[in-house]
């Protein structure tokens, strides 16, 4: 087992007192204001329930054999849960750093951001190892579709440092490596936000813009031809939405403002949405589509399909006082929170869950009864992870008190 300073060996998120840490001055651009009336300074769990959601989901869409993952947000709408996944890490990143460059200072902040950034290394490395190697021993036993594995990683040991240094990507390998790039970034994404908080969006925005007009601007991938298939240049501006939600919820001390004309945009769009994607085929129902000729939205460099999709989504919820309430007090919200609260962990052990249920599925059919055992058993050890850190870092943070 690898072990890092802490229980939560690979968090993607802030340390949960990050959220309710109190706030200090910052400059003008970006000065936070008194927290309104009703609004808590603590926690909001609604992050946390959302980002638990989307790795749920994740761990289920990644089993393709699965028919679990067609009850999932893809088949609802144009955004799945790795839009919000990144949307979510940009939301956390200013909880843990934006507020951490007036914490700690620049330097501090910058190793913390470093040190993350190794953590993440470290996690995907840890799949990339226990991916092939389990793959390859499962290849002695039973045959496995080459789809499971890139050719290229089938055989010999010359792979090893492409995919160390990025410049080869396995599939359901991918996300990882684009958050530590868009994490890398995140200072100079900060320093713009001090010089005006608008030009910083503008122009993230316009290298997204630039992207869907040009898609061959991407990093290189030796797996793909088409380079990375998260490509880092368009999801970035999905990133800085998100940093920017988080600041201004934190200059303004309060919810996003609920505007009936814009929700009612949004509840519209995302009906649209999910008319449009849904797999009316897949459940033998009549084609209700508005527009039937309409190619899917891609994902790769991000279509602006996809992110009208994630931020109506996510401007429902955190204008929402119910939505909030909802996670802090409800069973279910607390339980989804937990999960989001130790995302990398989940993230790194529910990719390689899917795998060996892959593998299972692939080998001993995927009858309803195989079903059955293996989504419950896979939801359950990650349900039962999220238990064991929660109780751990609080144990551990009684035990520091008391110290």
């Amino acid at each position: 087992m690898i072990r890092i300073k802490g229980a939560s060996f690979l968090t993607m998120t802030a340390q949960p007192d990050t959220q309710g840490a109190e706030q200090t001055t910052a400059a003008p651009a970006i000065k936070p204001a008194r927290p309104a009336s009703g609004i808590s300074a603590g926690r909001d769990h609604r992050i946390d329930a959302m980002r638990g959601v989307a790795l749920l989901m994740m761990f289920v869409d990644h089993i393709p054999q699965s028919l679990l993952n067609r009850f999932t947000m893809r088949n609802i709408g144009f955004a799945d849960a790795a839009e919000v996944f990144v949307l979510l890490a940009g939301y956390a990143s200013w909880l843990a750093y934006g507020r951490g460059f007036r914490k700690y200072g620049t330097v501090g902040c910058l190793k913390r951001i470093f040190r993350r950034c190794v953590q993440l290394y470290i996690g995907q490395t840890l799949m990339v190892v226990v991916s092939v190697l389990s793959i390859r021993m499962w290849r002695h036993y039973t045959p496995v579709p080459v789809d499971f594995l890139e050719p290229e990683l089938a055989h010999g040991l010359n792979w090893v440092w492409r995919v160390m240094m990025f410049d080869a990507l396995p599939s359901n390998l991918n996300i990882l490596p684009l958050y530590i790039v868009l994490l890398g970034g995140f200072p100079v994404f900060y320093l713009l936000m001090r010089v005006h908080r608008s030009l910083a969006l503008l122009l993230s925005g316009a290298l997204w813009m630039l992207v869907n007009l040009d898609p061959g601007l991407n990093f290189p991938n030796w797996l793909d031809p088409d380079g990375w298939y998260f490509n880092p240049f368009a999801w970035q501006f999905l990133f800085a939405l998100g940093v920017s939600a988080s600041a201004e919820t934190e200059r303004r001390g309060a919810d996003f403002p609920r505007l009936d004309l814009l929700a009612g945009c949004c509840i519209l769009y995302l009906v649209f949405s999910a008319l449009q994607a849904f797999p009316w085929a897949q459940w033998h129902l009549p084609d209700l589509r508005p527009f039937g000729s309409m190619i899917m939205p891609e994902k790769s460099w991000l279509s602006p399909f996809r992110l009208l999709d994630v931020m109506a989504i996510f401007y429902l919820v955190q204008s929402s006082p119910r939505a909030r309430k909802w996670a802090a007090d409800s069973t279910t919200g607390q339980l989804l929170a937990r999960v989001g609260r130790h995302s990398l962990e989940i993230f790194v052990v529910g990719t390689l869950l899917d795998l060996y249920a892959r593998l299972i599925f692939n080998t001993f059919g995927d009858g309803w009864l195989l079903q059955v055992v293996v989504n419950v058993t896979g939801l359950s050890i990650l349900f039962a992870l999220a238990a064991w850190l929660d109780n751990y870092r609080k144990a551990k943070k009684l035990a520091a008190a008391k110290a």
